[in-house]
């Protein structure tokens, strides 16, 4: 009965020796060029540009031009008395044209423009952070997916050496038990555990064929595409955990969303109490009525004008509503910066657990391997019964998929703690 000696570390890195092998940098690559999340983010922040050119050309003279033509049912006159005697004339045609063009430019504005270009500025950084944070989520969810395959890959590995053993195992006693070695049982034993290893691998690549299916949805592939993968990830990250913690706080996109729309917030509360202060504005322009009774029918004008609201019932309550909201997002902020603290310190004792995990099962995979042997080599020489080398079996086997299940829980620990730093 032959015995795999090579650890599942070797035959995966042999499984990923191919230059078709797609390593995660490029599956992260292919997945944000075609994802509609990432695309749906980058039109709000398109949108939010288009607010900020909107909020400055506030500043900018604004031209109207308008005209009209209005017709009277009676032609406009006025009456007037000399010496007694009335007299009536007309001031007016019937019908006419009226044109105006009006150029407007604000002078003083008690800061309502410069506070609504300063929201409009936060609500971009805004918008550049919360698209940041989609790219890291669609990356997490194409790294928990890539890791998916590999694990899959390798549980397969472990299924397909297993049921290979025992089908080497059930040749040697079905060949004893046919000399007469061995008791029928042996037989019969040894061929339910085969049976047992091949419904194995079926599941096996079931669970392959799926994390395949479910990599390429998300990389918006065809989910019969072949997928090769190479098992390499980013290095984990440096520092202790309350140095990692502090990193997080300071890097994460969602908390530069939540401050930016804060600031946005109380901006806005700003602009809007300023629109109830003066407000100084230059207008000038040239306008045309016709009218054959005016000497002048055109005429260039320059206007100063000054408005101040002196009562308005809604102001003073849209700044404070905007403001409430502004101190809504700060609650939000303060606990989601709570939430991140969890987030590092799980990953990070996660990634911790999985190290020690992959030692232990590293060093447990020779042992296996040499007990199962033994086991073998006594159980020929008539010193160890059949069960006590199908539970050697089942012991190689699982010490191996321990060993497959925590490398893998080690890159995906470490997957999840840079992306609770906001660096994946």
């Amino acid at each position: 009965m032959p015995v795999t000696n090579y650890t599942l570390l070797i035959g995966l890195l042999v499984f990923a020796a191919t230059s078709k092998a797609e390593t995660l940098e490029e599956a992260w690559n292919s997945a944000l060029a075609d994802n509609h999340q990432i695309k749906s983010a980058a039109a709000d922040t398109r949108a939010s540009e288009q607010q900020l050119y909107s909020a400055q050309g506030q500043r900018l003279p604004e031209l109207n031009v308008s005209t009209g033509y209005t017709q009277y049912s009676q032609t406009p006159a006025a009456k007037a008395t000399f010496g007694g005697q009335t007299a009536q004339f007309n001031t007016a045609q019937d019908g006419s044209v009226k044109a105006q063009a009006i150029a407007s430019l604000p002078v003083f504005t008690s800061g309502r423009i410069s506070h609504s270009i300063h929201a409009a500025e936060s609500a971009l950084q805004a918008a550049n952070a919360n698209e940041s944070s989609f790219m890291l989520t669609v990356k997490m969810q194409v790294a928990e997916a890539y890791v998916a395959v590999l694990r899959s890959a390798g549980s397969l590995q472990v299924a397909n050496d297993h049921r290979d053993s025992l089908s080497a195992h059930d040749t040697d006693v079905q060949n004893l038990y046919g000399q007469g070695v061995v008791a029928k049982n042996d037989a019969l034993a040894a061929a339910v555990e085969l049976a047992n290893a091949q419904q194995q691998v079926l599941q096996a690549t079931n669970q392959l064929d799926i994390a395949k299916a479910h990599y390429n949805q998300l990389l918006d592939r065809d989910l019969a595409d072949a997928v090769q993968l190479s098992p390499q990830f980013p290095d984990k990250p440096q520092g202790n955990l309350a140095e990692l913690s502090i990193n997080a706080l300071g890097l994460r996109p969602e908390l530069v969303v939540l401050s930016q729309q804060i600031e946005a917030l109380e901006e806005q509360a700003q602009s809007v109490k300023a629109g109830a202060l003066p407000q100084l504005s230059l207008n000038g322009g040239y306008q045309y009525q016709e009218n054959r009774y005016q000497v002048y029918q055109g005429l260039w004008m320059v206007n100063v004008g000054l408005q101040w609201k002196l009562f308005d019932g809604s102001t003073r309550h849209n700044s404070a509503a905007l403001s409430r909201q502004a101190s809504s997002i700060k609650e939000q902020r303060d606990d989601f910066s709570s939430q991140i603290t969890l987030q590092v310190r799980q990953a990070w004792l996660d990634s911790q657990e999985a190290a020690q995990r992959i030692s232990v099962a590293s060093l447990a995979i020779g042992q296996a391997d040499e007990n199962l042997k033994v086991t073998i080599d006594r159980y020929q020489q008539g010193l160890a019964t059949n069960t006590e080398v199908l539970e050697a079996e089942d012991l190689r086997t699982k010490t191996h998929n321990n060993f497959n299940n925590a490398q893998y829980d080690e890159a995906l620990a470490t997957l999840h703690l840079r992306r609770a730093m906001g660096v994946l």
